[in-house]
């Protein structure tokens, strides 16, 4: 796959600039951002892949897709960018952060909310799902990316001393 392809995850709601280790748009890593296209494809696959399962983790967590093929059609019906060889969830997310103010009935769209979310307003909901997408992307980057980058900067005495 050329490297050319493969979109960037950029929501144009970039964080980073203003300093943040984590963009609060697309959920990527600093340095992801900044060296994106510098990446080869399977850099770039797997940056695509981290963010699927941390935003899959986060939307099993509050609504079921019993519909999958119902949700692409909608999605295709009311051109909704999405990607389809993503996770459904990854779609129903697409779908939230689009129509949330709009949407009466997630049953229409081939998803239910699980039942400790059922009272939530759908706004709310598309809110709460980002800050812990975000969060989760920000444990991420803490415990497994930001130590090594101490070690490269600082060498191992310093991550000795932490």
């Amino acid at each position: 796959m050329p490297n050319q392809t493969i979109k960037t995850p950029c929501v144009g709601l970039c964080s980073t600039v203003y300093g943040d280790l984590v963009c609060r748009g697309c959920k990527r890593y600093h340095h992801e951002v900044i060296q994106w296209n510098g990446y080869n494809a399977d850099e770039k696959q797997a940056v695509w892949l981290r963010l699927e399962q941390l935003l899959v983790q986060v939307m099993a967590s509050k609504l079921e897709v019993f519909d999958p093929h119902l949700l692409r059609q909608q999605l295709e019906t009311r051109k909704i960018r999405f990607v389809p060889n993503q996770s459904p969830y990854c779609w129903a997310y697409q779908l939230i952060a689009r129509g949330a103010r709009v949407i009466s009935k997630l049953e229409a769209y081939g998803l239910a909310l699980l039942p400790e979310f059922r009272e939530r307003n759908l706004t709310d909901l598309r809110d709460a799902i980002d800050r812990e997408f975000f969060l989760l992307s920000e444990a991420h980057y803490e415990r497994y990316i930001a130590p090594g980058f101490l070690k490269e900067a600082f060498g191992p005495a310093l991550i000795a001393t932490v």
